[in-house]
Formats: C-alpha cells, sequence, structure tokens
C-alpha cells in the first residue's frame, strides 16, 4: 500500500494507494516548524505559512484558491513545532493541479511587500482571537510553563512584538535556507499510481535547493517541583491545563503512555471523565492528550470548571494520577482502552488525508514509514504493569506544571495541592 522513493536531490515522495477511492489527497511537507525558530524570529514559520497563499509569479492569492477550489476541490496548510504542511484533496483526475498549485506557492511565492504588511494584521488578529479564547490560551501559557525559555514553549503564531520585528528579507531568507530538499517531503493518498507521481514531482521539485535538513535547540529539564502559572481574567469558568513531561516519539515507553493516556482521560470512558464529570458534576469538558516530540514530549490534562470549584476538581486530577502510578490497570481497562485505539485507527485510516497526514508524520518525524500493523503489534505487547510503569516515570509531582486563566486573584494552595 505504501511506496516511498527518494528523488536525486534528496526530495522524498510517498504514496498510499487507495483504490476504491474516487478523490485523492496530496500534502507538501517541511520539516520545520515553530521550535526551529529564535526568539526575535518567533512566529516566522507560520508567517512564512501564510505568504505562500498570497501570491506567486503565476498566480494571486485568489486565482490560487480558484485553481484547487475551481475544480472541486479544497486547500489548506498548518503549521506544528516540527513541521509544516501544505495540502490540498479533489477529484483523482485533478491530481496534477493540486501539485502544480502546491509546489508553486512553496517554490515561487513572491512575498509582496504590502501584502506582507496585510498579513502581519491578520496574523495579530489571529493572535487577539486565541488571547481571547480561554481554551487556547491557557494552553500556551501551558507551554511556557512546560519549557520555560524554550521554542517550545512559545507560540506558534509569535507575538505582537516579534510580529511587528519580522522583515520581508527575513522571511524571504529562513524559506531558503530552511525549506530544502533534504527535508521535503511529497505525500499522496488515493486512487494513485506511485511511478506517475514520482514523474510529476521530479520535475516540480527540482528548484527545491539540497541543503542540509535544518537542526533545532534540545530541551533540557531542570525541574523539581510543581510550577503554577496563573492568568487572572474576568471571565465565567476557570480554565486549567496540568501537564507533565514525558518520552520522546522515538521511545519504547511512548506505546505504555498511548494507552494510559487513554485510560486516564482521553474519551467519555475514561477515569477522569467518569470521576470529575459524571460521578462529581465538576466539569463540562475534561480530557487528556499528548505531544509528542523529537526528543521529549507531554501528557496534558485540561478542563473548564466553575472558579469556585477549581481546588475539588483538581484534588480529584491528582488523586487519579496517583491511582494510576500506584495500581495496576484492570486487564478489562487495558483491552478496552487498546481496542478503542486500534479501532481509532483503523477508522481514521479510510480517509485519504489521513493516510496523506500518516504518510507525512511518519517520514518526517521517524524517517521510514511504519505500517498500521506494526503500531498495532506494539500495543498489544503492552502490559498492566507496563502502564503503571509508565505513571511511575511521568505522573508525579515534579514533573507536574500548571496553568489557569481564571479568575482567581492569587494561586494560594494550588502548588501544595499538587505536591500532595
Amino acid at each position: 500500500m505504501y511506496q516511498v522513493t527518494k528523488l536525486e536531490n534528496g526530495f522524498t515522495v510517498a504514496t498510499a494507494t487507495m483504490p476504491h477511492m474516487a478523490g485523492v489527497s496530496a500534502g507538501l511537507w517541511v520539516g520545520v516548524g515553530g521550535r526551529y525558530e529564535n526568539a526575535p524570529l518567533n512566529g516566522v514559520c507560520h508567517y512564512i505559512e501564510h505568504m505562500l497563499f498570497k501570491g506567486t509569479k503565476r498566480r494571486n492569492a485568489k486565482q490560487i484558491s480558484q485553481a484547487v477550489e475551481g475544480v472541486g476541490g479544497y486547500l489548506n496548510a498548518f503549521t506544528g513545532e516540527e513541521h509544516t504542511c501544505f495540502y490540498a484533496r479533489a477529484p483523482r483526475d485533478k491530481l496534477g493541479n493540486l501539485l502544480d498549485v502546491l509546489f508553486d506557492m512553496v517554490l515561487h511565492s513572491q512575498f509582496d511587500s504590502v501584502e506582507i504588511d496585510k498579513e502581519r494584521n491578520v496574523i495579530k488578529e489571529e493572535v487577539a482571537m486565541y488571547l481571547d479564547q480561554p481554551a487556547s490560551h491557557v494552553m500556551e501559557l501551558l507551554n511556557e510553563t512546560l519549557w520555560p525559555d524554550h521554542p517550545l514553549g512559545r507560540p506558534l503564531t509569535g507575538t505582537l512584538e516579534t510580529l511587528d520585528g519580522l522583515r520581508r528579507d527575513e522571511l524571504v531568507a529562513y524559506l531558503k535556507s530552511h525549506y530544502v530538499a533534504a527535508g521535503a517531503v511529497l505525500t499522496v493518498a488515493g486512487r494513485v499510481n506511485h511511478r506517475e507521481v514520482v514523474s510529476l514531482a521530479r520535475k516540480l521539485a527540482k528548484p527545491f535547493a539540497k541543503g542540509k535538513r535544518p537542526t533545532y535547540l534540545p530541551t533540557a529539564s531542570t525541574q523539581t517541583e510543581p510550577r503554577v502559572r496563573l492568568f487572572t481574567k474576568d471571565i465565567e469558568q476557570t480554565h486549567l491545563a496540568l501537564g507533565m513531561r514525558s518520552c520522546s516519539r522515538h521511545d519504547d515507553r511512548r506505546f505504555a503512555l498511548r494507552l494510559l493516556n487513554i485510560i486516564l482521560g482521553e474519551n467519555m470512558s475514561s477515569r477522569l471523565f467518569q470521576v470529575v464529570r459524571e460521578e462529581h458534576g465538576l466539569a463540562y469538558s475534561i480530557q487528556s492528550g499528548q505531544n509528542s516530540f523529537d526528543e521529549t514530549g507531554a501528557l496534558v490534562i485540561s478542563a473548564g470548571v466553575d472558579t469556585k470549584k477549581t481546588k475539588p476538581a483538581l484534588k480529584l486530577i491528582v488523586q487519579e494520577l496517583k491511582r494510576m502510578r500506584e495500581t495496576l490497570p484492570s486487564n478489562t481497562e487495558l483491552r478496552e482502552a487498546r481496542d478503542y485505539l486500534i479501532g481509532q485507527m483503523d477508522l481514521t485510516l479510510e480517509s485519504t488525508e489521513n493516510q496523506m497526514m500518516w504518510l507525512g508524520e511518519n517520514l518526517l518525524g521517524y524517517g521510514r514509514v511504519q505500517k498500521p500493523a506494526e503500531s498495532k503489534r506494539r500495543l498489544t505487547e503492552v502490559k498492566p504493569s507496563d502502564i503503571r510503569a509508565v505513571a511511575r516515570e511521568f505522573l508525579t509531582p515534579e514533573r507536574m506544571s500548571l496553568a489557569l486563566v481564571s479568575p482567581l486573584k492569587n494561586d494560594r494552595g494550588l502548588k501544595e495541592l499538587l505536591a500532595a
């Protein structure tokens, strides 16, 4: 199903053949994101992502979108911590259109000075939008607390100050030095022929500079006790996010941690949802999730609670973390968590877009495409004792960082509650 070819200039092409699908999804990826930025350039990757939609030598901004939407397709992009992706989907016979537009955007954008200034204001509005959303704002505060003075702790959008400081020559220079063939991947999923895709890509990818794949600043942890970060705001609820540093996406413990996360808080059957919401009615929304990076990671619990019930809710969360450390999950819990994860994987990979994402994330994250069957096999090998072991390793008070956006005027007693 998966085929991968590396071109002469180091550019990689990968396909997932899905002969039963009428459509096709294509993604042009570069292995650079927010964690590759120094402090003065914070937000440059996201800014570049926006600018690549603003016009090339052949198309203006409207013509870029029309070239895809006008044939029944969809065009978008996203910037992450470790990679950026420009992607599109359309009927299979429009694959050539999609690839032409994606490569045109990435390789031939003009970076017109007038458009740069306009987009600067657009991104500032995006920053303001996230700050107006407490559930988003608290995650930014948590990242700052988990990764202080490090690129992973800075907002992907940049700040109002760094956005004002970014100049055209810096945007162009950053793109030229970081968007290189060695760190670029084209992934295509659907009713496609691998040789045909390689042939198209070989012509379109020629202008990519060879270069070396960019490097990032590794993280280093000096945390020895819980951290608390409070942002006082006149809102109706308290939004909290509790994060704990964990292992990298290359660590074998990731499979046990993935299952732990499901048992703990990923779905409605999870312990946190059942205890905090169903049994005690302290939150409408509560969940846990994972962030996995090249050399580190984090498990994050987030919730929105009545401000008067912040401490009782946190106490329940801490109790559940302690229970994960001290008690083996039951065989039933483990089986249901594994079945849930494998079932979600199968359902997700039914779509061309998610197959395209699987290819890109695997190739940039691991240097190879992991077959879903391999991940499933590793999950079936996880034992209850493995889950308790990772809980004892990562869900400890000295690893905890708590961020809150809340009407609370002070954080008195919160640090002590985490350390209980």
